[in-house]
């Protein structure tokens, strides 16, 4: 059973009173479907190079650092929020 510690609006929590009832049941094959998915979705199959201003790479490596992840990281977290309508386009 999940505890309520959230401010949940009304849908969200008709939605988890629904799940702590038992309404909810997990079908095995749409789970490792996106497991599946999701796995491709995050797999690193291409690599790209292009060239950067000393000033741009130095703030990217901070703002990685930051975030606790490696530059290389980050820049692909960048272009695939950017993608995904995640970041605002100027």
């Amino acid at each position: 059973m999940i505890k309520e510690n959230y401010n949940l609006d009304i849908e969200e929590q008709e939605i988890l009173d629904s799940f702590n009832c038992g309404e909810w049941i997990s079908k095995k094959e749409d789970l490792d479907k996106y497991k599946k998915a999701a796995k491709q979705t995050f797999k690193k199959t291409h690599s790209v190079n292009f060239c950067l201003s000393e000033k741009d790479f130095k703030n990217i490596q901070i703002r990685a650092i930051e975030e606790g992840i490696s530059y290389q990281e980050f820049l692909s977290s960048i272009v695939h929020k950017y993608l995904s309508d995640q970041l605002k386009k100027a």
